[in-house]
């Protein structure tokens, strides 16, 4: 059983930036494909970004595409999702997930879930 725990969310200005952490624990990081997925109020969850388990793909949403970057640390057993040039319609509970291997931004095959971490950005 896998559990995670994100981190690193708050409240920026437009333009600004964040970076997020997922710390893993009762796995093997290592094997596992990371996620990101976002919800605003509202709205239903949505994927923002995936890595594999040997970093070698990565997979992003349009709308964050050239401003987020995600990335891990198997050492760690840490996830990161770094965050720029952010803007109010990134405000969201952020949330990391964890599935087998391969890179997905269908929520539905991610196995494991943190609890998310706040992120606002005021314009």
């Amino acid at each position: 059983q896998v559990q995670l725990v994100e981190s690193g969310g708050g409240s920026v200005q437009a333009g600004g930036s964040l970076r997020l952490s997922c710390a893993a624990s009762g796995g093997a990081f290592r094997n596992y494909a990371m996620g990101w997925f976002r919800q605003a109020p509202g709205k239903e969850r949505e994927f923002v970004a995936s890595i594999s388990w040997t970093a070698a793909d990565t997979k992003y949403a349009d709308s964050v595409k050239g401003r987020f970057t995600i990335s891990r640390v198997n050492a760690k057993n840490t996830a990161y999702l770094q965050m720029n040039s952010l803007k109010s319609e990134d405000t969201a509970v952020y949330y990391c997930a964890a599935k087998g291997f391969t890179t997905s931004d269908q929520s539905k095959e991610y196995n494991y879930w943190g609890r998310g971490t706040q992120v606002t950005v005021s314009s």
